[in-house]
Parts: structure tokens; C-alpha cells; sequence
């Protein structure tokens, strides 16, 4: 008798206990920029997800290590590219504090203007392109059509659209524009007059809240275990704000005009819904800044700084609320011109930490909109 062999072709996907792995980017264009996503799943569901990271890595910590205090802001600028300005801050502030300096009180009322300015042109960015994740393309519209209010004076006060590169340390570059003021305040009131868009057209809109209402909720034991800050530690119920709870810039004496949005819920929509409510509070705090600018008697915007500065021999550490979370520099320097180290603590880079433990047990279906609900910029996680 011959003898036969059986030989086994495949099985395919179909084989229940096989798990496949699917690479989402790092080119792809659910992941808002260079990052790839590696979920294990298990036919429609992620059983694992890890981010992985460093495809836009510039190595911008090391950097500062080789530009003397003028120049590291530039650096500093750049991780973070739609809330420049806030990231100028921080820098400053940190040499500052080495310094031991204060600075006039018209840059301090400037400054925290601008740095509202600046959260609201970052967070109408992601109140436009999230809804067009989920399929909605009207909202982007609007949204930029808002922020080139607000981009045309912040572009006539710094010379930059993205990169303003307004902040010295001792102050501001320099002073404002001949009634550039009025001309804010306008900017501000007409886009507050068109916020009304994305309360009606997204919130109101069943679709949307029928893909992000209950998908993807962040626990708050999870936010503080992952380090989560900003709208999206506050949609889950964690009431921490640096503006509040530790206040810097003129935030002390805003705290009648400034409102800290939370939710409970801790799902995607609860975090649409803070970063939209943090909206109309930043309009409001700039209005209230514009009013403090205009009692304010005419004076300097900076100090006179020597033409070679260094920071004494030390360290500390300087954050902010940037507009996507807690930003921290930690600053150590050995006396010379050039930082000895600078650390920077991203809001982004904590934050999309958190994938892996919201995106298991989710379909894949509501991958993307889990993602687009972290409202982070690659550039911040990566730096």
C-alpha cells in the first residue's frame, strides 16, 4: 500500500486563540503625525496596544546644552508647534527664577494675554479636526476660520505666525503695536460670537455624541498613574490646574474670571466637551487681561540684560499649564552661559501614555476616535 502524507495548506484568520497584529503608522493618517500604534487584536477587538514612539526625535535636550539662554528658546519653541508661545514661557521663566528676576508688570499681564491667546488657537485646532476624524468636515472650516482672527494679531505683535519667538528672559521682545490692544479685543469678541458653531453643529449633533459618549474612558486612578494632565486628566474628574493651584504669570489675581472645566465621565466626549468649555473661559481671561493692559500706566516690557548672560551655579524646576497639559523644565546650570541640562516634561509625551491602558477592549472601530480625543502633537512626545 502507498503511503500518503497530509500536508496541512492553512488555516487562515479564522482559527479561533490567533491573534493578529496590526501596525497603525507611523505614516497614517488616524495618527495626527510620525506615530505608530502596534495593537494585537483579536478579530474586531485590541487585546494589547503600544505606542511607539521617536520617529520625529530632535534631539532638542541635548541641544540645549549647546546654545547660551538667548538662543535655547528658540529650541524650546518647536516641540510643541501649535502652543509656541507657552513653550517660550516656561523656558523663561525657569532662567528667570535662576536669575532671581522679576519682571515689569506690563510683560507679566502681556505674557499671560498672550498665553491665552495661544490656548485658544491650539485648542480650536483640535476642536476642528476631531469631529472630521469621525467623519464631520464642516468643523475644520470654522475653525480655521477663527484662528486667522487670532493668528493675524498675534502675527502683527511677533513677527511669527507658528513660531513667535516673543519671549525674553527679563520680559517680552518688545513693546505692542500702536492700538493693538483695540484691535485684540475685536479678534477676541468675534471669535467668541462664532464658538457658538461648535456647541450647535458637534455637540448637538447625534452622530458625534453617538461616537464618543461612553468609548474610552480614562479612569482617574489611571490619570494619576500615568502622569495625564490637562483636559484630559480634568475629563476625568481630577481637578488640578497650575493656573489655580499654583499660580505664576497674573493668574493670582485672575481667579474670579478663571473657571477649571472637569468632568466625570472621563470618555471622549467629556474630553471634547472640556477642551470646548477651557475655550470660552481663555476668551473671557484675555478680555480680562486687555482691561488690566488698558489701567496700566505706559513702562518697560523687559530688563536690560548684560551682553553675556549666565545663570549662577544651581538647579530648579519652572511649569506651566500649557494648553495640552502640565509642562515642567528642569533646569541645572554650572555658572556658564549654555544650560548644564535643561529636562523637559511634555504634556504630550505623559499623556499618550495612556493608550495602553484605554485602547484594550475596544473595537477598532473606536480606535481613532479614542486617539483623537488625546489631543497631543507628536513633536511634543518625541521633542
Amino acid at each position: 500500500m502507498t503511503p500518503t502524507t497530509e500536508t496541512m495548506v492553512g488555516i487562515g484568520g479564522a482559527a479561533e486563540s490567533t491573534d493578529m497584529v496590526l501596525n497603525i503608522g507611523p505614516q497614517h493618517p488616524s495618527t495626527h503625525g510620525v506615530l505608530r500604534l502596534k495593537l494585537v487584536l483579536d478579530g474586531e477587538r485590541i487585546v494589547h496596544a503600544e505606542p511607539v514612539i521617536g520617529y520625529m526625535h530632535r534631539g532638542a535636550e541635548k541641544l540645549f546644552e549647546a546654545r547660551d539662554y538667548r538662543q535655547i528658546v528658540m529650541l524650546a519653541n518647536r516641540h510643541d508647534w501649535l502652543s509656541a508661545f507657552s513653550n517660550e514661557l516656561g523656558v523663561v521663566l525657569a532662567v528667570e527664577r535662576m536669575l532671581g528676576m522679576e519682571v515689569p508688570e506690563r510683560a507679566v499681564w502681556l505674557r499671560t494675554l498672550l498665553a491665552e491667546l495661544n490656548r485658544v488657537l491650539n485648542h480650536l485646532m483640535f476642536l476642528g479636526s476631531y469631529p472630521l476624524e469621525l467623519g464631520g468636515i464642516t468643523p475644520i472650516f470654522y475653525a480655521f476660520t477663527e484662528r486667522e482672527k487670532l493668528q493675524h494679531v498675534m502675527e502683527e505683535v511677533s513677527g511669527g505666525r507658528m513660531h513667535y519667538m516673543f519671549n525674553r528672559v527679563g520680559g517680552l521682545k518688545e513693546d505692542l503695536p500702536a492700538g493693538w490692544t483695540g484691535r485684540a479685543r475685536a479678534a477676541v469678541a468675534d471669535v467668541r460670537a462664532h464658538m457658538d458653531r461648535f456647541d450647535d453643529l458637534v455637540l448637538g449633533n447625534e452622530i458625534f455624541r453617538g461616537r464618543t459618549r461612553g468609548v474610552g474612558a480614562l479612569s482617574a486612578e489611571a490619570v494619576h498613574a500615568y502622569g495625564v494632565s490637562g483636559p484630559i486628566g480634568r475629563a476625568s474628574g481630577v481637578d488640578f490646574d497650575l493656573r489655580r493651584d499654583e499660580p505664576y504669570l497674573a493668574y493670582g489675581e485672575l481667579g474670579d474670571v478663571l473657571k477649571v472645566v472637569t468632568r466625570e465621565e472621563g470618555d471622549c466626549l467629556a474630553r471634547f466637551e472640556c477642551l470646548l468649555e477651557q475655550t470660552h473661559n481663555s476668551l473671557d481671561l484675555a478680555d480680562a487681561c486687555l482691561d488690566r493692559l488698558a489701567q496700566l500706566p505706559p513702562g518697560p516690557v523687559n530688563q536690560r540684560l548684560p551682553k553675556v548672560l549666565k545663570a549662577p551655579e544651581g538647579h530648579t524646576y519652572a511649569w506651566t499649564e500649557n494648553p495640552l497639559g502640565i509642562n515642567g523644565y528642569y533646569l541645572v546650570s554650572k555658572g556658564e552661559k549654555t544650560p548644564y541640562r535643561l529636562k523637559l516634561r511634555s504634556a504630550s509625551y505623559n499623556n499618550i501614555q495612556a493608550l495602553t491602558e484605554l485602547l484594550p477592549g475596544t473595537l477598532v472601530a473606536d480606535m481613532v476616535a479614542i486617539l483623537g480625543s488625546m489631543f497631543f502633537v507628536v513633536g511634543d512626545i518625541d521633542k
